[in-house]
């Protein structure tokens, strides 16, 4: 029986309302979801920023401190979106803070009477300590950093009063102590970000990207700029993932136990990705030869690429890596029959074997080293603890006329500035001596520091006048903590929201810490308009000043400049021709790719032509490398006899080559070379079958050296070369 129309109107009446708000109650779920997940997590961030620097000031001024603001400071400095992040840098801080204390009385006791001597030994010291932050480039460097500034602080208002040195140092210590405490206490409790978690994202996405790059490679759909510009993508990686463990560290959780594996994963990911560089660059070579030379090889390899490339678009699985293993062994012995079969018919020439063989080898090499990269890959994602051996931290290389550079920099700027301030004999001159000097430490480790002093030198700009009206129309009518916090709240707000984002995060720097050192008053206040004012304009001067000694002292050697990381690639691939084999592997892969990955970060999102010519001259020299530490390698354990001293002589001609390269000295190589390939192949032939296996994986290493002094023959790439 049918309703009523009535009631089926009244029906589809309450339905449509019904639904609409269901629609409705979706739609506002999923945009406060994205919400939170975006601006959503800025204003936490904020919120935990002034909670803890609001908590830090409040227990100061409880505690009777003479400076309360540098609590403060420390909080707001410490302020990072991660609780591992925070947790290291404040260990690093506070490591630092003692250290720079430690050398502050030290200097202080031994020279009390001699301002002059004093400073002298402060800007000794302070290049001692900037040079080391930029060497280290991570939250060490930071370390160094404070202990450089910090001494610094202490000084300088002791200059006149050396007899109470101690109790500025020991006050110091407190205060930061007081704001490491808090930060790390409300970072880590109160609504927390656990890194822990990025660090297995950034995992994951490392593996699905390179296993999309492997197979757009496979499939040819990605030109040799783009490959390049791949590789360089995955140096910074490499570096990202492990500031990322190092900071993962620092967290309750598993990131402790992890650390093996993530050694292992980054160790697995240089060494196929080298491999899989190596043999893209081979097929690459040979689609650039003559066709009657190549086009038979690329016939024999091509099937084998595209069974590569189906089954790298899968999960890979243990059981589908099985799979890939038998398939291709199966191709390849396919491909060596109908070698053999076209062989029968026409001579293959010997360059023609030679490419075929080394294909077919490091095909299988990839294959075998792509498997460990998963197999680790598989055990971090699933959680499973592994048996792996730990290949040794991933350690940064900065070149060393930048370490030295920053150095000079630094201990210029303090002695500059030193000057200006007994010339000028203006009190307040003694705060820019201390921001210049902390800036151009800070900016030692950036690869562009100008960029990044300006943005500070921005933030303090717009900090200027708020602090002005906060202090005389606000905070000056504030009679509690309460008011006080509602009075400078707004613009550490300011501060702290551009902070959270990378974009504009060194503005955010400048506002909170101008407004951390203006603004906060001291346990006993002074409103006074023209003392405030010059203060202003001497932490402004003092940015400027920062800024102003990066673009005239020594501005070329910064983080990242292309001229230095090319000549440091070099001084790479000559060191493993002679350097101890304890780990050489996994030290030239680290070095190499920290280089790229400075590189990376100082050309920005756009490289230009001069960039991608390093990268590609990084790279070759990276697979020459490689090619040598085998070999050196099999001469260690070799028995006496012609190849081994072939070897010898040739791995001796490449260190003289690297050392000095230029057209001469890469065509006597080549020809050594290939007298070091007949004699490998002529003991080959006669060698017990113990030893064919190990003397077999040199022609590949042997075909390597031969190609990549062909490449650098014609093209030049020996003029970076220092």
């Amino acid at each position: 029986m049918n309703p009523a129309p009535a009631a089926a109107n009244q029906n589809t009446r309450t339905a449509e309302p019904r639904g609409a708000a269901a629609r409705l109650a979706a739609w506002l779920a999923a945009e406060s979801r994205n919400w939170f997940n975006s601006e959503g997590e800025r204003w936490i961030f904020v919120a935990r920023t002034l909670l803890a620097s609001y908590c830090a000031l409040w227990l100061a001024f409880r505690l009777g401190l003479d400076a309360p603001y540098s609590a403060l400071a420390t909080s707001v400095i410490l302020a990072l979106p991660n609780s591992g992040m925070v947790l290291e840098k404040a260990f690093y801080r506070f490591l630092g803070t003692l250290v720079g204390c430690t050398a502050a009385l030290l200097l202080v006791a031994l020279l009390p009477q001699s301002p002059i001597l004093l400073y002298l030994g402060v800007a000794l010291w302070i290049a001692l300590c900037t040079s080391g932050a930029a060497m280290h480039r991570n939250q060490q460097s930071y370390s160094f950093v404070l202990a450089g500034y910090t001494a610094c602080m202490i000084v300088v208002p002791a200059i006149d009063g050396p007899e109470h040195v101690f109790n500025l140092a020991v006050t110091r210590v407190t205060e930061v102590g007081l704001g490491i405490i808090c930060a790390a206490v409300i970072h880590d409790v109160v609504f927390p970000r656990r890194h822990a978690r990025n660090v297995m994202r950034t995992v994951q996405n490392r593996y699905t990207s390179f296993i999309t790059f492997c197979t757009q490679v496979l499939e040819q759909r990605l030109t040799p700029a783009e490959t390049e510009l791949a590789h360089l993508k995955f140096a910074a990686d490499i570096a990202a993932l492990e500031s990322g463990r190092a900071a993962a560290f620092f967290e309750a959780g598993d990131g402790r136990a992890r650390t093996r594996q993530l050694h292992a994963f980054n160790a697995a990911f240089m060494t196929v990705l080298t491999t899989f560089y190596t043999l893209h660059r081979l097929i690459h070579r040979l689609h650039g030869a003559a066709p009657e030379h190549a086009q038979s090889i690329l016939a024999l390899v091509q099937p084998i690429h595209s069974h590569l490339a189906s089954a790298m678009s899968q999960d890979l699985t243990p059981a589908r890596m099985a799979t890939m293993r038998t398939q291709l062994a199966s191709d390849i012995a396919s491909a060596r029959y109908q070698l053999n079969q076209l062989s029968a018919h026409s001579p293959i020439a010997r360059a023609q074997q030679i490419d075929f063989d080394t294909t077919i080898e490091l095909l299988e090499r990839y294959v075998r080293d792509l498997g460990d990269f998963i197999a680790i890959y598989h055990g971090l994602t699933q959680e499973k603890r592994q048996q792996v051996s730990d290949p040794g931290a991933y350690t940064p290389k900065t070149p060393p006329a930048i370490v030295l550079a920053s150095g000079v920099r630094a201990a210029s700027t303090l002695l500059v500035t030193v000057a200006a301030w007994y010339w000028l004999a203006w009190p307040q001159l003694g705060n820019a001596i201390v921001i210049a000097t902390i800036f151009c430490a800070l900016a030692s480790s950036s690869p562009r520091p100008t960029a990044m002093i300006k943005q500070v030198l921005i933030g303090f700009g717009i900090a200027a006048p708020l602090a002005f009206v906060t202090e005389f129309f606000l905070l000056a009518r504030a009679n509690d903590f309460v008011t006080l916090v509602l009075a400078t709240m707004p613009v550490l707000a300011l501060g702290a929201y551009l902070l959270s984002g990378a974009r504009w995060a060194g503005a955010g720097i400048g506002i909170c810490m101008f407004c951390a050192t203006l603004l906060i008053p001291a346990n006993l206040m002074h409103y006074d308009m023209e003392n405030f004012i010059n203060s202003e304009l001497a932490l402004l001067l003092g940015v400027v000043v920062a800024y102003l000694m990066f673009s005239v002292v020594l501005p070329e050697h910064t983080m990242g400049q292309r001229d230095h990381v090319a000549a440091a690639l070099w001084r790479e691939a000559s060191r493993a021709c002679k350097a101890p084999m304890f780990r050489l592997k996994r030290r030239y892969d680290n070095r190499v790719r920290d280089l790229l990955s400075q590189l990376n970060a100082a050309a920005g999102p756009a490289p230009g032509p001069a960039v991608r010519t390093i990268v590609s001259q990084g790279l070759t020299l990276l697979e020459l490398g490689h090619a040598i530490i085998d070999l050196r390698l099999y001469i260690a354990q070799a028995p006496a006899g012609a190849a081994r001293t072939a070897l010898q002589t040739l791995v001796s001609q490449l260190a003289r080559y690297l050392q000095a390269p230029d057209h001469a000295a890469a065509a006597t190589t080549l020809q050594i070379t290939l007298a070091t390939g007949t004699a490998v192949r002529t003991e080959l032939a006669a060698a017990p079958p113990d030893q064919q296996l190990a003397l077999q994986a040199t022609l590949p290493d042997l075909h390597a050296i031969y190609t990549s002094l062909q490449d650098q023959l014609s093209t030049g790439e020996t003029r970076h070369a220092p």
